[in-house]
């Protein structure tokens, strides 16, 4: 198993391809699958063999590079056609990540003008990409943890850590930097039905790290709340609209609905790459829906009963107005509306330290 500082290594370049630690099979199995070919990457994003949106970015951005590898190899004078249906097909692998979109996008501005091979500037973009992705990862951990008082304790959905970006990650970020502090207490994570995100890989995560972690059925959510024991819930997102709508994983929404009853802090942390600056509010963000079978069996087995139909969104809109702080590299969103967000999309990505760093 790979791992630096910054957590678990779930994505990894080589020369001979992308090497991606298949999450499907965690916390069972840790095995690598190698991906040579850009129809491989987009099946792996596609079929959650790598999952969360920063992750997704980096993946795509890794899968631009080994489809010019190939179509360079195919058609040296004519490989800008040849590449085309690599990326549309990249593109339309999970349509609600923005971080999907904006890698792609970012990558194609580093295409050459010309007509030699686009390898070396492709591969050291998507090097960038995945760099930068840890770097702001560190800085909101630091901003977050900053909001966390001493003793308090929080819980999580889903998996917004290392294996959801390309290391350290941005909710369990928060978490992992307020822990080294000292300051929490106890972490509960929601299982995230139904993949289980948060037993399979929030629960790997947080134990391989030594921190404590508490499961919970999403059902026992607000009764968790309402005894007090919660102070914070910090989740991730997959897209966050101009007005500071976030849409992540389904069952966010709820928990922000009985944060705000229950008068519990609840933090959403997420690359400024996540920002969709062009998605007035939540209502144009698209939500994917997913297979029936997701629901109604598990590993392979049917645990429904015979002839039931189910409704598989993988996402949800939690509205700006039950959300406390945004979180990202540039910044702190108290209570975010559509003003705060354009400052805070303004901002350099390597804002002076000095300056305030919390948009009231």
């Amino acid at each position: 198993m790979n791992e630096t500082a910054d957590g678990v290594q779930a994505i990894e370049w080589t020369e001979a391809g992308l090497r991606l630690l298949d999450q499907r099979l965690l916390p069972a199995e840790e095995r690598y699958l190698l991906l040579e070919t850009s129809a491989q990457v987009t099946e792996a994003i596609r079929d959650m063999v790598v999952r969360g949106a920063p992750a997704i970015g980096i993946t795509a951005a890794y899968g631009v590079v080994l489809a010019a590898r190939d179509a360079y190899a195919r058609n040296p004078s004519g490989w800008r056609s040849e590449l085309e249906p690599a990326l549309d097909a990249l593109g339309k692998a999970r349509p609600t990540a923005v971080n999907l979109g904006w890698a792609l996008e970012r990558m194609l501005r580093r295409l050459p003008a010309g007509p030699g091979d686009p390898l070396a500037a492709l591969l050291q973009e998507a090097r960038r990409i995945h760099e930068d992705d840890i770097a702001a990862n560190r800085r909101m951990g630091e901003l977050g943890a900053a909001l966390i008082e001493r003793g308090q304790s929080v819980l999580t959905h889903c998996n917004a850590g290392a294996l959801a970006t390309g290391g350290y990650g941005t909710a369990l970020g928060v978490i992992r930097s307020a822990w080294q502090a000292g300051k929490l207490a106890r972490v509960f994570a929601d299982e995230t039905r139904p993949w289980l995100q948060g037993a399979r890989l929030t629960a790997w995560e947080l134990l391989r790290d030594a921190i404590p972690v508490t499961l919970i059925v999403e059902g026992a959510a607000a009764h968790l709340m309402r005894t007090g024991k919660v102070h914070w819930v910090i989740v991730g997102a997959d897209r966050i609209a101009a007005n500071g709508d976030v849409a992540n994983k389904i069952g966010t929404y709820a928990l922000a609905l009985a944060a705000r009853q229950l008068n519990v802090g609840f933090m959403v942390v997420a690359p400024g790459s996540t920002i969709d600056g062009r998605i007035p509010d939540g209502t144009g963000i698209p939500i994917e829906l997913r297979g029936e079978e997701e629901v109604l069996s598990f590993a392979g087995k049917p645990v429904a009963a015979g002839g039931a139909e189910a409704w598989n969104p993988a996402f949800d809109i939690t509205p700006a107005h039950l959300i406390d702080a945004i979180v990202s590299e540039n910044g702190v969103v108290r209570n975010p509306d559509a003003n705060k967000m354009a400052d805070l999309m303004a901002r350099s990505p390597s804002p002076d330290p000095t300056a305030p760093q919390v948009l009231a």
